[in-house]
């Protein structure tokens, strides 16, 4: 008899047991034994998107933002590096594609240089992102979409594609809607790095539902090279990130908040634990 965690692996694609490494939060936490994908177990028919609403961003989760909206600066701060790496190590300009977009910082840096579409699962972000005349379509990535909007020379992709349901076949559709040498940012956490082999199931970026995949340069690697794509460029990056979102998460997770610090969302504070990676790849024909 098969166990309960015999599954098919989202990147090597083996029907295989997964270990049960721990629970967090009433969620399973599990391993393929294989290429070593991390994975949450969540219930069949599971509403990913009932994840994003206004709460997430207004402080309202406990994995969520204290407030999206007053870190405007910061983030927007740390877009234009990440942008920077981008038109460094791929197109320039042309046409952008940003998946998980939330409030639209980053379409808002790049824009001076792109023409600029977003897709955005979240109704209430989207509906900000219109606001501020932004193109973006409010759902899933779809074929129809893309083939409206595409081809694209660069997608984008930050701290998103742990939150996919399907990362292999969200990848197979943007390999088909970008234009040819056409290039794609991803950036999530390093389930292999030090930081979080020490830290367990307390590792800051394991937060179950929201994260239903765990990542390694190994692993993600290999799934880009698996659809057509070779990685030209990987660095970890140093981010500056809001010192209220920081306060607010590390309060929910001790049980103890201190609403001065997480209303200071407005600083901005550098942190590099090495234990995220930001990779850019470029299509190749298959």
């Amino acid at each position: 008899m098969r166990s309960c965690n015999y599954r098919e692996c989202g990147i090597c694609g083996t029907w295989t047991d997964h270990d049960l490494l721990y629970e967090k939060w009433g969620y399973p936490i599990l391993r393929c034994r294989i290429c070593g994908l991390g994975s949450t177990s969540v219930p069949d028919g599971f509403d990913t998107a009932s994840l994003y609403g206004e709460g997430y961003f207004r402080g309202g989760q406990v994995d969520g933002y204290a407030d999206y909206l007053s870190s405007e600066d910061v983030l927007r701060k740390e877009f234009r590096r990440a942008l920077l790496q981008l038109r460094r190590n791929g197109p320039s300009e042309g046409r952008l594609l940003e998946i998980g977009c939330a409030y639209g910082f980053f379409l808002l840096e790049a824009q001076r240089y792109f023409k600029c579409t977003g897709i955005e699962i979240s109704p209430f972000a989207a509906k900000y992102c219109h606001s501020r005349g932004l193109d973006v379509h409010c759902g899933i990535v779809n074929a129809d979409l893309l083939l409206d909007r595409g081809p694209f020379d660069t997608v984008v992709m930050l701290d998103c594609i742990e939150h996919l349901a399907n990362p292999a076949g969200t990848l197979k559709l943007l390999w088909e809607a970008l234009s040819e040498n056409g290039s794609l940012m991803i950036s999530t956490g390093d389930w292999d790095s030090l930081h979080a082999q020490v830290m367990g199931k307390r590792w800051r970026l394991m937060t179950p539902p929201q994260h239903l995949f765990y990542f390694s340069y190994r692993t993600l690697t290999a799934l880009l090279a698996k659809i057509g794509f070779r990685v030209t460029n990987c660095i970890r990056p140093w981010k500056v990130i809001p010192l209220g979102l920081a306060a607010y998460q590390l309060g929910n997770r001790l049980g103890y908040r201190i609403p001065f610090l997480e209303s200071l969302s407005f600083l901005g504070v550098p942190l590099n634990l090495f234990d995220t990676i930001r990779v850019i790849a470029q299509k190749e024909e298959i």
